[in-house]
Order: C-alpha cells, then structure tokens, then sequence
C-alpha cells in the first residue's frame, strides 16, 4: 500500500508542477503591458475599418454614410423602431468617432476617454442593430477593461504621466 501512494504522491507532484510550468508560461507571454496594447489594437480595427468606409475626403462624409442613417439605421427602442433625428449629424460625428477614437486607442493618448467614446457608440449600436448583441458585448467588455486599467506602458498616456495604468 505504501508503494501505491508513493506512486500516486508522485503522480500528483507531476500534473502539480506541470500545471505550474504552464501557469508561468502563460504569466511570461501575457504581460499587462501587451494584453493591454492587445485589448487598444484589437478593438481599434472594427471601428476604423467601419469608420474610414464612410469618408469621401476630408471631413467631407460620403452619400453612403448619410444613406444609412437615414433610410436603414433605426433606433429600436421601445415602441419603435424610431428613425434616427437628424441622420446627416448622426453620420457625422459616428464616423467622426469611428475614426478618432481607433487613432486616440492605437497610439495611446486620451486612451480612457477614447475607450468610453467607444463604449457609448457601442451603446448606440446596440440599439440600431439589436442582434449584433455577441459582438458588441465583446466591444463593451474591451472598452471597460481599457477604461478600468488604463492604456499600459506602451502609450504616449504613460509617458505624459497616466502611472495608474497596470504594468
């Protein structure tokens, strides 16, 4: 009996360490630095790509933009769905954020505010496009965690002095 539980003792030992060894691999990989230059680039990418669809030239929106916002985007609120008020606006200062915001995120200044610009679009996505509901928890999520802890080390934030951020 003695032979079997010094068997089953090193057993244990081994899956033990094993899952340290990978714990620690892990830990090395994800450092707070870049899982926060992750979180900016990754939630950049969607809005950029969205947003630089709806420019013709400078501040100048193309016929698209402002198309959607007044005959396919609608505000499904209760009682509605509402058309959007003043849809040329809307387009406006949506492709106005959806450009900014991505720039201020990817090089890491005016990160959180960035960050919660990009949580209240979300918001109004949200309600323009209801069943998108997966991705845009995804976005929320990313938006918040970026607000919460901050730009990280590789930001021009951390350099002008944003030291709550986690490193």
């Amino acid at each position: 009996m003695s032979i079997q539980s010094d068997t089953q003792s090193a057993s244990n030992n081994f899956v033990i360490l094993a899952i340290c060894k990978a714990r620690r691999l892990v830990e090395t990989f994800a450092q707070p630095w870049f899982v926060q230059l992750a979180l900016r680039l990754a939630l950049s990418v969607p809005f950029w790509k969205s947003g630089i669809l709806k420019w013709h030239g400078f501040l100048q929106l193309n016929d698209t933009a402002i198309d959607l916002f007044t005959d396919e985007f609608k505000l499904h609120l209760p009682g509605g769905p509402y058309p959007f008020p003043a849809p040329a606006v809307f387009a406006f200062i949506s492709a106005c954020g959806e450009v900014g915001f991505p720039v201020l995120l990817t090089l890491g200044i005016g990160t959180r505010f960035a960050a919660i610009g990009l949580l209240l679009m979300t918001c109004i996505i949200e309600l323009t496009v209801p069943e998108g509901w997966p991705i845009h928890i995804t976005w929320a999520a990313m938006a918040l965690g970026i607000a919460a802890w901050g730009p990280g080390l590789v930001s021009i934030d951390y350099i002008l002095g944003d030291r709550k951020s986690r490193s």
